[in-house]
């Protein structure tokens, strides 16, 4: 038989957020970041993201100037292990795989230093920001359609289907684009703080089907609609009506940050708060004939940005090498997100990180640094659509002063995760879909990821 693909292109932190951070923050808001990853002490502008307070001990009065490239390579991969799967294909376990790519994800820091004064932005891409494409589909959607033709040879013994075929698309982009704006103050000669806010502006956009669902039936391909038009089976109508979305979903919100930063001899030491943001989505709905009711036109879906707390210190050992380290916390179980999936996060992603760096003489230096995040999500939170997994991350890198006013910045960056099976008792929700009236079929998902990025960026001093 044949099949045409199911192909999901999301750039969404629903489903994917494709940088390093929390379930719907990128915290790689600068190249710096990937060489180095412990920033939150930094007192350089980069700091304009990571630690605004620490902008108050720039190297001197005068204009700062950040822009950065970044690219990143994903794979988000489900092995699905459900019995029906085998009637298309003949195997019971199956591979969908999602790879994303993301060319170019530019971000700006900017820093005026007057006196004790600070004055910063940061503009980029506070989540999302990838396209990823399921070439192979994926198990959910899949699984009501393998489910039918086993339990039509179940109830109907004069039949024999032999598996089953369908046409299945979804296209969709989201990103969450952030610019943030504030002003530091030396309220004395090693202290300093930080207040400003930022804005956020989401966009998603969803268009896609699940139709054509066909049964092999004597060495021909049956259309189901007619099957089950049979009133001995109307219960699986359900799971084989055509099914069509085209959707859009808008919003935006505002969060105020706050930071102070402790600077002595060769310590630094740097917080920051980010405060949840408040952001429903408003569906923009053309067509929705998926039975999903959070697509429905004009219903408004829940979709905060977490509060943030960073913490991070660095000390220069020698001149030449300084070291660094940070804690983050993503306070995500406080953050009201769709159908409530807040409720199955134990309080929040932590990350542990720390950097080294080592400045060879005056034209270039080397740095490189390691972060463990721990998600916190439980079983329940986990789908082939959004899942969150434990994982350590890797990035080194190093930097050359073009001249003294202008430095380059190159880093690469890794992450490796660790897998996460879940048995699941009514695999692709059969049971619920057909109210009791197809028996639970059990099942399980792997959930596996991958994740590469590199970066170039341009330091000025003015």
């Amino acid at each position: 038989m044949r099949k045409k693909l199911l192909t999901i292109g999301i750039a969404s932190v629903s489903f994917l957020n494709i940088y390093a951070g929390g379930l719907l923050t990128n915290t790689n808001q600068n190249v710096t970041f990937l060489r180095n990853i412990a920033r939150d002490a930094s007192m350089e502008i980069d700091a304009a993201y990571t630690n605004p307070a620490g902008l108050a001990f720039l190297s001197k009065d005068g204009f700062f100037l950040s822009l950065n490239s970044q690219s990143a390579f994903q794979t988000r991969n489900t092995i699905a292990n459900f019995a029906p799967f085998a009637g298309f294909g003949g195997n019971a376990v199956k591979e969908f795989e999602g790879k994303a790519t993301v060319w170019f994800a530019p971000s700006l820091q900017a820093a005026y230093k007057t006196g004790d004064w600070v004055f910063s932005t940061n503009i980029g891409v506070a989540g999302g920001g990838g396209d990823l494409n399921f070439n192979e589909g994926l198990s959910s959607f899949e699984s009501t359609a393998a489910i039918v033709p086993v339990f039509l040879n179940k109830i109907q013994s004069a039949y024999n289907f032999e598996g089953y075929d369908l046409e299945s698309r979804l296209t969709g982009s989201s990103v969450i684009y952030n610019a943030q704006v504030g002003a530091t103050y030396t309220i004395v000669e090693h202290f300093s703080a930080y207040a400003g806010v930022r804005y956020y502006y989401v966009h998603n956009e969803y268009k896609g089907y699940l139709k054509n669902v066909r049964l092999g039936m004597n060495g021909d391909l049956v259309p189901a609609a007619s099957i089950v038009s049979n009133p001995n089976f109307a219960s699986l109508e359900p799971l084989v009506k055509d099914k069509e979305l085209n959707s859009k979903q808008p919003g935006s919100g505002v969060a105020p940050i706050v930071g102070l930063d402790y600077h002595w001899n060769k310590l630094n030491i740097g917080a920051k708060y980010e405060f949840r943001t408040g952001i429903n989505l408003k569906n923009k709905s053309s067509i929705n004939t998926t039975g999903l009711a959070d697509y429905d036109d004009g219903k408004k879906t829940p979709y905060d940005i977490p509060a943030l707390l960073t913490v991070g210190a660095q000390y220069d050992i020698i001149p030449k090498l300084t070291v660094s380290a940070s804690y983050h916390h993503f306070f995500d179980s406080d953050a009201k997100m769709v159908n409530d999936k807040q409720k199955f996060i134990n309080g929040g992603i932590n990350e542990y990180l720390a950097g080294v760096e080592y400045r060879i003489n005056n034209l270039f230096l080397v740095s490189c640094g390691a972060q463990l995040t721990r998600t916190g999500v439980t079983d329940d939170y986990q789908t082939d659509m959004n899942f969150s997994l434990n994982s350590y991350s890797v990035g080194f890198g190093g930097a050359i002063n073009i001249t003294k006013n202008i430095r380059v910045n190159l880093a690469y960056f890794f992450t490796n995760y660790e897998n996460w099976t879940k048995n699941i008792a009514d695999y692709g929700k059969i049971n619920a879909l057909t109210q009791g009236k197809i028996p639970a079929t059990p099942g399980t998902d792997t959930f596996t990821r991958t994740n590469q990025s590199c970066g170039i960026g341009l330091d000025f001093r003015f």
